[in-house]
């Protein structure tokens, strides 16, 4: 919290100066001057060697950030596909897991996070992740966008557009904690927490990896959110779970879920907007983007497919919402590989992810004596942990060209690095925040509210 105070107190870059330009031979005014833009080895002031450097200022002018419509068409796009993932996306696939009388206040949580996050992002959330500031955390010189033109650009695209792209992984991020605390977090309470934590949580770990802070600097690789989102989201999720406590009944009465096929069709909505979510992290229409795609695809199938294998071994059947499960695994754990890997590693973290997430669901959730409901834990923050160490190994000179990692085991401790600082930050951030709302109003709903249902408790409606 000190660093965090620090961070805010120092906000704004003092970045500036001015460029002197030397010139050891001047012959005249004139000739002076156009040595300012492209110094000369000649002295002369022959018309001839005037000439080229009356063209010379056009080159700084082509080097410019110019806009293209090819890449902010594809953004325009992922931008929709990713807010596809949480409505109804992740509504539907987490609504369908949970028992009937709780299966509105469960999509709710996903919907309200849509509207709370859009507010707190522009608000603030935007420039503590992108500001200028230092390495922990932006400045408040893009308090509610201030100075974001329709010329502004990102790259080639225009910074609006980059605005509210990153908004629906703001989102989809809290909307994911939701699974943890399923069936028994007040509404309210739900509502309070996600507005300070995209706020205090999200946007400086945003900063520290793609907004210029210390783990990027450093040479942390999260092509779309390992770290950022999935780790990030089930840590807090699985502290959440601890705070709130265990479900009443639960080991003594059925908690299976009431209709598979809302959770079926809101994982095939995810996989679909994924593309967004990887493809769009390329910024552009290009080579990354489709790599990124076909990598997630291929991810995606292994990872099923390898859930679907083990669980017939360790269960006896294959499971539909195993088949689900393990897809959802697989986009997880290549989400910060995307851009960096080939088509084999993406096969490998595949099938390694739909493994170690399994057993992250069902053995380690034993031992960890947590209520994480619906696995947001055992899903995101096994498989972003997974999918940030695999990164070192699998990030290929084949993708990345110069850029790709030439010393493994330093790139391995930069991975972990940025693994183990997440987990602090989050969890420490998130006990803190959940106890203050719990001392103000209270988390966890009454014992009769919880034994009738959060949908007519809390919302006053029910499904028939």
């Amino acid at each position: 919290m000190k660093k965090m105070l620090l961070a805010l107190s120092l906000s704004g870059a003092l970045l500036g100066g001015s460029v002197a330009w030397a010139e050891e031979a001047v012959t005249a005014p004139a000739a002076s001057e156009e040595a300012a833009v492209v110094i000369s080895s000649e002295t002369s002031a022959a018309p001839a060697p005037e000439a080229a450097p009356a063209e010379a200022p056009a080159a700084p002018a082509e080097e410019e950030a110019k806009l293209d419509t090819g890449d902010t068409a594809w953004i325009l796009v992922s931008t929709a596909l990713v807010l596809l993932m949480t409505i109804p996306g992740l509504a539907l696939f987490y609504g369908g897991m949970v028992r009937k009388k709780n299966v509105l206040s469960t999509m709710a949580h996903s919907f309200v996070a849509a509207g709370v996050v859009s507010i707190t992002w522009v608000a603030v959330g935007y420039t503590l992740a992108f500001g200028e500031g230092n390495a922990f955390i932006g400045s408040l010189d893009k308090f509610m966008l201030a100075g974001i033109t329709t010329d502004a650009l990102t790259g080639t695209i225009p910074e609006i557009l980059f605005v509210i792209f990153q908004m629906t992984f703001a989102i989809i991020t809290v909307a994911i904690i939701s699974g943890s605390i399923a069936e028994r977090m007040k509404f309210g309470a739900f509502v309070a927490f996600i507005a300070l934590w995209s706020i205090i949580v999200y946007a400086p770990i945003t900063h520290w990896v793609w907004g210029g802070g210390w783990l990027g600097s450093d040479g942390a690789l999260d092509f779309a959110g390992g770290t950022v989102v999935h780790i990030n989201s089930g840590v807090a999720g699985l502290v959440a779970a601890y705070m709130l406590g265990k479900r009443m009944g639960l080991g003594r009465e059925s908690m299976a879920p009431h209709n598979l096929t809302l959770t079926v069709i809101g994982a095939s909505l995810v996989w679909v907007g994924w593309f967004g979510f990887n493809g769009g992290s390329a910024l552009g229409a290009n080579g990354s983007a489709g790599y990124a795609l076909v990598v997630t695809q291929v991810a995606a199938a292994a990872a099923a497919l390898a859930w679907l294998m083990t669980e017939k071994a360790v269960r006896g059947k294959a499971s539909v919402l195993g088949a689900a499960s393990g897809a959802v695994a697989g986009l997880v754990v290549i989400t910060p590989a995307a851009g960096f890997v080939t088509v084999g590693g993406a096969l490998a973290m595949g099938l390694i992810g739909g493994v170690v997430c399994f057993w992250g669901i069902t053995a380690l959730k034993r031992a960890l004596k947590a209520d994480d409901s619906l696995d947001a834990f055992g899903l995101h923050g096994v498989g972003g942990i997974v999918g940030a160490i695999l990164t070192a190994f699998f990030a290929s000179p084949f993708i990345m060209g110069d850029n790709a990692p030439t010393n493994v085991m330093h790139q391995l401790w930069v991975q972990v690095e940025g693994v183990l600082a997440t987990i602090a930050y989050s969890a420490v951030l998130t006990f803190i925040i959940l106890k203050v709302i719990d001392l103000a109003i209270g988390i966890r709903v009454e014992a009769d509210d919880e034994r009738m249902g959060l949908d007519l408790s809390q919302h006053g409606e029910r499904v028939e």
